[in-house]
């Protein structure tokens, strides 16, 4: 439910709404370690003056009020009110994707992080999803430069009317809910990394440029998009690493993939709307050739992001939480229920992460202001261990592999396969970008 005027919404009494379909489960299974935080960052040209960055911020909360919310919870489920306080504007420690505080009711679930030339938007699940975030953080950019320029801004022209708002808050998943879909098989249990955890803070993010045509060319000669050639490299790389540390205990690869759902359905929503697809190869049929792994890939996805199958998905998700006997569960049991399904189903079906962002785009008039984009994934849970993040912004490809174990072992079988192939790869710590 919102309260809100025909100019898009009240400053008067505050709004709130329900969690989106996908935000549900991230209250329950969040921590300070699996914070369930990403991290969208640009890297520009020049040294960012912060004095038309907090102008541009302070536009940002008049256009996405939505995200100007707090969590909070009622007897049955969580839900999003609004938060009139101005965002945070803080100093880039460094560390990327820290918890927010749980025991605060007062605090957004977005931050803006700053460092010389480095903007980066940090924002919870809860909120929102990596398309999200980027538009947030792209919209303030263009605000940035245009202000720095020295070019009037109405501050009451981005309000967005009540039409606007409310399509882009909608909980996409049950606008487009089927019912008497049949729900999709449950998985079996795929292969993890065997690798000891590191000491708290766990949390290690190392990130990798490549030549966007590079291997823009490597995949073409495949016949495949950047995205399968990544996700082909990157099941192979554990591939190997399972017959070496595993090889007893032969398992299913599995990598799981989101998919924008925009790309689907006509919704303009700001909030969560993606999925999952789940490229996987069968260690125990045989060892993978490399082309072998980029067929399966290449097919699997076509299959798996094709409408029907993915409102199967849809189906199952949404239809799980319109059952009245759920409803009417009291939070603190869902939330236990939620946890348990998390870490004995859920997390044991995927081997690994590969969030792609795709080409990055942004205003014409801002693209030569802006070196490179990086998405940096939430830390990966206890059973995962490894991820890995794709942005791609004119003629370089950021990777961001994040990890919180002893070993960077998964990372340099995936670039030393890269520079094999006659990709260059530049390497970087997130903080030294």
């Amino acid at each position: 439910m919102f309260k809100k005027s025909n100019s898009g919404y009240s400053n008067k009494s505050l709004f709130w709404f329900p969690l989106d379909n996908a935000a549900k489960i991230f209250p329950a299974i969040r921590s300070k370690e699996h914070t369930t935080v990403m991290r969208c960052t640009t890297v520009l040209r020049e040294r960012i003056t912060i004095k038309y960055l907090i102008e541009a911020i302070s536009l940002a909360e008049k256009r996405f009020p939505y995200y100007r919310v707090s969590l909070h919870h009622g007897i049955f489920w969580y839900y999003l009110e609004e938060n009139p306080k101005p965002f945070s504007i803080l100093p880039d420690t460094g560390f990327p994707c820290q918890a927010f505080s749980k025991s605060n009711d007062n605090q957004h679930l977005i931050r803006i992080l700053v460092f010389k030339n480095r903007l980066s938007v940090e924002a919870s699940h809860i909120l929102t999803d990596g398309y999200g975030a980027f538009q947030f953080l792209i919209w303030i950019l263009e605000k940035y430069f245009l202000l720095k320029g020295s070019e009037s801004v109405d501050d009451n022209a981005f309000v967005p009317d009540a039409e606007l708002f409310q399509a882009e808050t909608e909980d996409a998943y049950s606008k487009y809910f089927k019912n008497n879909i049949p729900f999709t098989a449950r998985l079996s249990k795929a292969f993890h990394v065997p690798y000891k955890l590191n000491k708290k803070p766990r949390f290690d993010v190392l990130v990798a440029l490549l030549n966007l045509s590079e291997i823009k060319n490597k995949a073409s000669e495949k016949g495949i998009s950047i995205t399968e050639y990544l996700i082909a490299v990157h099941l192979f790389v554990l591939q190997q690493i399972a017959i070496e540390k595993n090889s007893r205990q032969k398992k299913v690869i599995r990598i799981q993939v989101p998919v924008n759902l925009r790309n689907i359905y006509p919704s303009k929503t700001m909030r969560n709307f993606s999925l999952f697809v789940m490229p996987e190869i069968d260690t125990r049929l045989g060892m993978y050739s490399f082309d072998e792994i980029v067929k399966t890939v290449h097919h699997k996805m076509r299959l798996e992001t094709d409408e029907k199958l993915i409102s199967k998905i849809i189906s199952r998700n949404v239809g799980s939480e319109k059952k009245l006997f759920v409803r009417g569960i009291p939070l603190l049991i869902k939330n236990l229920v939620l946890r348990y399904k998390y870490y004995t189903e859920g997390a044991n079906q995927y081997s690994g992460v590969v969030t792609n962002l795709g080409k990055i785009n942004v205003p014409e008039q801002i693209q030569d202001k802006i070196d490179y984009f990086v998405i940096t994934p939430p830390p990966p849970n206890k059973k995962l261990k490894i991820n890995c993040g794709i942005a791609g912004f004119n003629d370089k490809l950021a990777l961001s592999f994040g990890n919180i174990t002893r070993s960077k072992e998964p990372e340099r079988r995936f670039l030393s396969f890269l520079t094999r192939e006659g990709i260059h790869v530049r390497i970087k710590k997130l903080s030294d970008l």
